[in-house]
Formats: C-alpha cells, structure tokens, sequence
C-alpha cells in the first residue's frame, strides 16, 4: 500500500511541474485567460479563483525595466453579463530580471491597448469598493490608488534589486465587462 503512495505522490508532483499555459499560449485561472504575448515579460505560473480567500496568482519574470501589458480576457466571452459587475483579487508576483534595481512600481488598467481606462468604461482598481485592505506589496510601504482621469494604483517607499522578488495585491471590479483588458505593469527606476 505504501508502494502505492509513492507513486502517487510522484505522479501529481510531475502533474505539478509540467503544468503550464494551454495550446493556445494563454494562461487559465478563474474564468479569465492570461498571456504576456506583447512581450517583456513571462509568465511563469497562473492559478486561483479570484477570490479574496483564494486570488488569482500570477508569477512572471519581468525582463526590461520598461512598461509591459498583460493581456486578460474572459475565458468565455460569450457568458460575458454586460449588466453584471464582476470583480476579481488578484496577487502578482515578480521576479526583477531586468538587471536594475526598482524604487517603485505601477499598475494601470486600459480596456483599450494605449488609452487608460477611465470613468465610463467601467474597469478600476476597486473604486466601487475602495477598501484599502485588498492593496499590499511585500516590498513598498505606501500605495496611492487613482481612479481620475485614469485608473492606476502606485507603490512607493522601498526597492526591488536585480533578482528579487516583489509581490502585490489588489482587486480589479469592472461595471461593464468586456472580453479583453490590459494591465500595464510599469517598474520605476531611479533617475541618473
């Protein structure tokens, strides 16, 4: 019977380890799809409901010190509710390969690629419920969330060094949704 366990255990854990994104290169977890296709960054590994207790976790692996977009989508537009308002906690951790140091860090939502979200396309950090609980960063002390006339949410007050890892926490609430929003990803470097 032990001899049974065994490889069990040894079979989940290489379930485990060769798990990754689908055919299709996206990412799965909590009703959503998750891709780094624009490039600057990979994703690493995806999972969670998205709900507070159990939030989507993204790992990734930033390799630039420059501005790189995660691409979300619903995992099935077609069940997609315009007059339902969904909302999802999410936890993003970050592995700075860039090979500079961060003194800072910034999130913004577009629900157009380029053009920042704002008030009437729905999609913000929270603003229907501004609870300051559901913000966190393992590395940054200090956050300020703005929701005109775009929406971002800014960490400050701390540092990531080249090869360490910075993980934050936030609730992302859409009014309208949509099969597709972005999530720019903007690590701020000191000026020289």
């Amino acid at each position: 019977m032990t001899r049974h366990w065994g490889i069990l255990a040894a079979l989940l854990s290489l379930a485990l380890i060769s798990a990754g994104p689908a055919d299709d290169g996206r990412w799965y977890a909590g009703g959503y799809s998750f891709s780094d296709e624009l490039g600057g960054f990979r994703i690493l590994s995806v999972s969670g409901s998205g709900t507070l207790d159990d939030p989507i976790e993204i790992q990734e692996q930033l390799n630039l010190s420059t501005p790189v977009t995660l691409v979300i989508r619903g995992a099935n537009p077609s069940r997609l509710d315009a007059t339902e308002q969904t909302g999802v906690h999410f936890r993003i951790t970050i592995v700075n390969r860039s090979g500079l140091g961060w003194i800072g860090f910034g999130f913004e939502l577009q629900e157009i690629r380029g053009k920042p979200s704002d008030f009437d396309d729905g999609l913000s950090f929270g603003q229907t419920n501004p609870n300051p609980d559901f913000i966190s960063s393992n590395r940054f002390s200090r956050f300020e969330s703005r929701f005109e006339s775009y929406d971002r949410l800014s960490f400050e007050d701390g540092h990531v060094d080249p090869l360490d890892l910075a993980a934050f926490g936030f609730f992302v609430t859409d009014m309208t949704p949509v099969p597709e929003f972005y999530l720019v990803q903007d690590p701020r470097i000191p000026s020289s």
